[in-house]
């Protein structure tokens, strides 16, 4: 049975989610493709990053220890960078792909416990709890909820939140 605090997590978390898809309704397959800050990333490719390194790395290989996906890791190449061959709806399908795995987990984890496997890359840096994964997840989603917020208004001027 899963814990209120991680019904909390995961609410707050699925709001992050939401936002990301949210912004990007309504955008054609040209504009979601198309680079507007000078670093060059893309609509697509910064989803796509939410879905592999973020997603999938945070708890399938991180908090699961799934062989597999950590085999994969350095296979998967640069998740920023969508190749024209790759539709928009198979980028935005692989994200919520990646949200149901990972909320399996989430599921199935106690927040308290440690992650089953850590990437050497981090060197000292370490998150030590499910709890601590979780957290990193949710602001590191609402960042780049940020970033899409921008390029959305760059792109056709469309604002998620207006206050004022």
């Amino acid at each position: 049975m899963i814990s209120a605090e991680a019904e909390t997590l995961l609410a707050f978390q699925g709001n992050q989610r939401r936002h990301v898809l949210g912004i990007l309704e309504g955008l054609s397959e040209a504009d979601l493709r198309r680079p507007v800050l000078p670093s060059g990333w893309s609509c697509l490719g910064l989803v796509r990053h939410l879905a592999l390194d973020v997603e999938r790395n945070w708890f399938r290989a991180v908090v699961a220890g799934d062989q597999e996906v950590i085999d994969d890791l350095d296979r998967a190449g640069d998740s920023w960078q969508v190749g024209p061959e790759e539709s928009a709806a198979s980028i935005l399908d692989d994200y919520r792909r990646q949200i149901e795995a990972a909320d399996a987990v989430i599921a199935a984890t106690p927040l308290d416990a440690a992650p089953a496997w850590w990437p050497d890359r981090f060197g000292e840096w370490r998150l030590h709890t499910v709890r601590e994964v979780m957290l990193h997840v949710i602001t590191e989603t609402a960042c780049h909820a940020g970033h899409l917020d921008a390029a959305r208004e760059l792109l056709d001027g469309r604002r998620w939140l207006v206050l004022a």
